[in-house]
């Protein structure tokens, strides 16, 4: 049974930072990419970075040159560290892993940017 976990999250003043980690679980076949999305609330899901399995980033605009998002594909584990906050960006984050076959859902963790 694969399973992301997700510690982290939490308060934070808008300008700061946070990093959130998403340690994954189980036998998972073939990842393609393990990545984060948020979810406002009110708001559709949507993008925050990727990372393919060769290491290719990919990130939502507004997010570029603020958010990195990393990997440690020995502990199975992405990374996203999040640097000049804005509390527009409180929301549920959720760390995703695509693999051929199958996309796998870490259970979210809040931010709350306060202002």
């Amino acid at each position: 049974q694969v399973r992301l976990v997700e510690p982290g999250g939490g308060l934070v003043q808008a300008g700061g930072s946070l990093r959130l980690s998403c340690a994954a679980s189980g036998i998972i076949f073939n990842t393609r990419s393990m990545g984060w999305y948020r979810q406002a609330p009110g708001n559709q899901r949507e993008l925050v970075a990727t990372i393919t399995s060769d290491g290719t980033t990919n990130y939502a605009n507004s997010m570029k040159g603020r958010f990195t998002n990393s990997k440690d594909s020995a502990k199975r584990t992405v990374y996203l560290q999040m640097n000049s906050l804005k509390p527009g960006e409180t929301a549920d984050y959720y760390c995703n892993v695509v693999s051929n076959s199958t996309i796998y859902w870490g259970q979210g963790t809040r931010v709350t940017v306060s202002s």
